[in-house]
């Protein structure tokens, strides 16, 4: 009986040890990967909300602009330099 013992002691410590330590380290290397797989998401995600923040900032900076030199400009009738900005494209 002492022997059986030992030779499942044994048996525990040569396979059933290195078998659930690799079983961890698999699963957590996966788990490892999934979290650069989110990160890289989550980089690209705010990468193109920036770049669409940018662009909106721009086209406001622009109508600033326009309104600033409506304002500014005298001899301009402000009324017609209106309608003529509501033809022209945004963008």
């Amino acid at each position: 009986m002492s022997q059986n013992l030992f030779v499942l002691g044994f048996f525990f410590i040569v396979v059933g040890i290195p078998t659930l330590t690799s079983i961890a380290y698999a699963a957590y290397e996966r788990h490892l990967k999934f979290k650069e797989k989110q990160l890289k998401a989550i980089t690209n995600e705010t990468a193109e909300k920036a770049a669409q923040y940018a662009a909106q900032t721009e086209r406001l900076e622009q109508r600033v602009r326009v309104l600033e030199r409506i304002v500014t400009d005298r001899g301009i009738d402000v009324a017609d330099e209106i309608e003529k900005l509501r033809d022209a494209p945004l963008n």
